[in-house]
């Protein structure tokens, strides 16, 4: 079972619900890299006058590798798992994204050991890159 891309439906690949859904669409997934798409609207818990919060974009990465995991384990046949944040290094916010705003999330994998993921996260508003960390997520109910 093998899903095509970009997969617009993402409620069956992540465990989070609304109104706690950060990620819109999925758009690429490959053996080390993973985008999504994210459109910011008005009634977002992450939202403050008018413009998306450092929470909401950190938020945005972790379920952007949640999406991935989704993603994966169901077109194994498998279900969808929780993950955790286990850390955040050098998280940096270059400007906060407004309401409507589209946001592109990737993340590349850096190094996987048994159920603990590291990689690297990016978020670009149009071609302007706004956000960047290195997270850490562990994998597992």
């Amino acid at each position: 079972m093998y899903m095509q891309l970009p997969v617009n439906d993402i409620t069956s690949l992540i465990p989070q619900k609304y109104p706690f859904v950060m990620v819109g669409k999925l758009l690429h997934v490959d053996e080390t890299l993973t985008r999504s798409s994210f459109v910011i609207e008005p009634g977002n818990v992450f939202v403050k006058n008018g413009f998306f919060q450092e929470a909401g974009l950190m938020e945005n990465i972790a379920q952007t590798a949640a999406l991935r995991a989704g993603y994966l384990t169901l077109t194994d046949n498998k279900p969808v798992e929780n993950g955790y944040i286990g850390s955040v290094k050098d998280f940096e916010v270059l400007q906060l994204p407004q309401i409507k705003d589209e946001l592109l999330t990737e993340i590349s994998i850096e190094n996987r050991i048994f159920n603990v993921t590291v990689f690297a996260g990016k978020i670009w508003l149009n071609t302007t890159l706004i956000a960047s960390c290195e997270m850490k997520v562990f994998e597992g109910n």
